[in-house]
């Protein structure tokens, strides 16, 4: 499924799986800008929509169901709140703001 479907504004690389449930609630630095990490991301039905075609399919919910129902809850992905203006670019680490 191509990762679009989820409408992120960035998509980590290299993390484990799950990783931003570690995350949650810490101060984050992605390149030189600060983020808190305000909670986890629960999806809704607009992901079961194929943007190129407009046909609805039970997936990725249906999956989200199975591996990350939490409290009733299907999460992926994490929302950051922007500590400070600066810029994010391609490429740029992300790892706690105290290291």
């Amino acid at each position: 499924m191509p990762t679009a479907r989820f409408r992120p504004n960035l998509v980590v690389d290299g993390a484990p799986a799950w990783a931003e449930d570690d995350w949650v609630g810490r101060p984050l630095r992605i390149g030189g800008v600060p983020f808190r990490a305000a909670g986890p991301s629960a999806r809704c039905l607009v992901i079961t929509i194929d943007q190129q075609t407009g046909v609805r399919d039970r997936e990725p919910l249906r999956a989200l169901a199975r591996h990350r129902n939490i409290d009733r809850k299907l999460l992926f992905g994490l929302y950051l709140l922007p500590l400070a203006h600066g810029r994010v670019r391609l490429g740029d680490p992300v790892k706690p703001a105290d290291s």
